[in-house]
């Protein structure tokens, strides 16, 4: 008896309307092999049919485009229908997303489904291990799908116990995750990077509720600072915030979430539920 491979949703948002893709496909991941070569984003949907900062993301891709010299102006009314329709038609309860715009026909939004898997409790109760790569994008302000080819090498390069990578800079900065933005509290305040990352929409949202809790400085920490780090977390917008707890085997907090990461992770949610929005 075989097992089929079971294939998630794709299609092609072409000016004449949406088409089915001619590959079939078993993850977000899985599809990036036959994907064009462009710019995209990800986000993720919540009850079924509601998004988080979708036009900011619409947003970003224009960006991502214009700073390859791709002309892009999205039908942004259309794609939000499409996108839509493949979501009710997938029938995930949750879905995790991604657009790609072609370099070379920027007419054209590729859309891939998957069902959202969520972080699991004993993940964000535990917090995470992560390991640091001497390496920076070229442009990380720009969503270039090359950057997803030289992620999964790296990502290969990861042990099994290892749930991001961190990319760091030339004198040790901790600059960003390879899916993520990166964040640490040291001496009281919230340090994360302010150049040299993506500002990725989650990362907007930290810094619209942190300073609530503690101040705020966009200056990274560094390598050298990890034994000083009272805590740390990443996010990304299908994740939101995880603690992470080690650093290329460094403890950070005695290997615990500590205080400030659940208390964000709490206001992020509360912001969340407020500026939710139907498809």
């Amino acid at each position: 008896m075989t097992t089929q491979t079971p294939t998630i949703t794709t299609a092609v948002l072409r000016p004449d309307g949406l088409q089915p893709t001619a590959y079939l496909a078993a993850s977000l991941a899985d599809a990036v092999q036959y994907e064009p070569h462009g710019v995209y984003t990800v986000s993720r949907t919540y009850h079924r049919t509601a998004t988080l900062e979708l036009g900011a993301h619409l947003d970003r891709l224009e960006e991502s485009a214009h700073l390859k010299d791709i002309p892009l102006q999205l039908d942004r009314p259309a794609l939000r229908a499409a996108l839509r329709q493949l979501i009710e038609a997938s029938g995930y309860p949750e879905a995790r997303f991604r657009l790609t715009v072609p370099a070379e026909q920027p007419d054209l939004v590729y859309i891939a489904v998957e069902p959202l898997n969520g972080v699991p409790s004993e993940v964000r109760r535990r917090g995470v291990r992560v390991q640091t790569f001497p390496v920076r994008r070229t442009n990380p302000r720009s969503k270039d799908t090359k950057w997803m080819i030289s992620r999964a090498e790296l990502q290969a390069q990861m042990g099994d116990d290892i749930y991001e990578g961190l990319l760091t800079g030339p004198v040790g900065e901790l600059l960003e995750g390879l899916g993520s933005n990166f964040y640490a509290v040291k001496d009281g305040e919230l340090r994360t990077a302010g150049s040299g990352v993506l500002y990725g929409i989650s990362r907007r949202i930290v810094l619209a509720v942190a300073p609530e809790a503690l101040p705020v400085r966009e200056e990274p920490v560094t390598l050298a600072d990890i034994p000083q780090l009272s805590e740390a977390f990443l996010t990304s917008s299908s994740r939101g915030i995880v603690p992470i707890v080690m650093i290329d085997g460094q403890p950070v907090n005695g290997g615990v979430p500590g205080p400030i990461t659940h208390e964000l992770a709490a206001r992020y949610e509360t912001w969340e539920d407020a500026h939710l929005e139907t498809l």
